[in-house]
């Protein structure tokens, strides 16, 4: 009876040999069977996929000179198209692809030009629509201009004071589009009495049309409010004095038909309207009025009066 371990048979290449060849026909079977179900249930992470992504679009520009250049009217986005696998191509973000317009000297003016795409690693770039974009090329300006205050309506009792930071911006962009800046004006903003808010800026054209394409820096500004206390103020109807019996009014305009009086509490609690002070003549014309207040009440408002009178035979 042999006393050799059983594991000292896996030294010998006769055995080894032999383990090997028995049963080889459903071992191999087997393993073909593994095989195929490996390839079935791996060959969608395999096979190749499109899909598309919304790529923003960037300018390269080294042309020589010392005036810069901006360009205008491109399409911020672009649409690519890639193929790769699908593990690949499902955990890919936009902004990992690059899709760039090279405007290296190209003349000022209009332009056409193809787009160029960057794909990642383990992906190709099929298709981008548009494969040709149409531009504009220009020099680069910049302008200061001051900031216009536009606020909220405030309550009828409060004279507002405003500050603003910064007092002005810089407006930059195409030449073009930068000429065309009439003023920068805030958004409408309300701000409480001791308070203060941010308020974005909007360039716009003497027409009062917004220009796009350009870059304000600063983008918005500080508002404050600089009043504390309420004022006593109150809003009261213009009146127009009867006129003499030998004229007539044909048609009388008072603009506006309300004004704001400022002044002691007391004084303003007895005034319920204004009546204004006309020296009335025959025919068509326009008037600032004068009105007698009492002591110490004032009008903030300018009245402007237009009338049109017929003397009576």
């Amino acid at each position: 009876m042999s006393t050799r371990p059983g594991w000292t048979r896996w030294l010998s290449p006769t055995y080894i040999w032999r383990r090997s060849v028995h049963n080889l026909l459903p071992k191999l079977s087997a393993l073909v069977v593994a095989a195929l179900v490996w390839l079935v249930a791996t060959s969608d992470r395999r096979v190749n996929i499109e899909q598309g992504f919304d790529v923003r679009l960037e300018v390269r520009d080294t042309s020589s000179g010392t005036e810069r250049r901006a360009v205008s009217d491109l399409p911020s986005t672009v649409r690519v198209t890639l193929s790769g696998q699908r593990s690949r191509l499902q955990g890919l973000a936009a902004d990992k692809i690059e899709a760039s317009v090279d405007t290296t000297g190209a003349k000022e003016g209009s332009f056409t030009l193809p787009v160029e795409v960057r794909a990642p690693d383990g992906t190709t770039a099929l298709r981008v629509l548009p494969a040709r974009v149409q531009g504009f090329v220009d020099s680069q300006l910049s302008r200061t201009l001051p900031v216009t205050l536009s606020v909220g309506t405030p309550p009828e009792n409060t004279l507002p004071r405003y500050s603003v930071s910064p007092a002005s911006v810089v407006v930059s962009g195409p030449s073009r589009l930068v000429i065309t800046v009439d003023r920068v004006v805030t958004v409408p903003l309300s701000v409480g009495a001791g308070s203060e808010g941010a308020a974005r800026l909007v360039p716009l054209t003497p027409q009062g049309t917004a220009v796009t394409n350009v870059v304000l820096r600063p983008a918005s500004v500080t508002v404050r409010r600089t009043d504390i206390e309420a004022i006593p103020i109150r809003s009261v109807p213009v009146l127009l004095p009867a006129p003499p019996a030998r004229l007539n009014v044909i048609t009388s305009s008072v603009q506006p038909p309300t004004v704001r009086l400022i002044g002691p509490a007391e004084a303003l609690r007895n005034l319920n309207s204004v009546t204004a002070l006309l020296p009335y003549k025959a025919g068509s014309y326009r008037i600032t009025p004068t009105f007698r207040l009492p002591p110490g009440v004032q009008i903030l408002d300018s009245v402007s009066i237009s009338l049109s009178i017929l003397e009576r035979p």
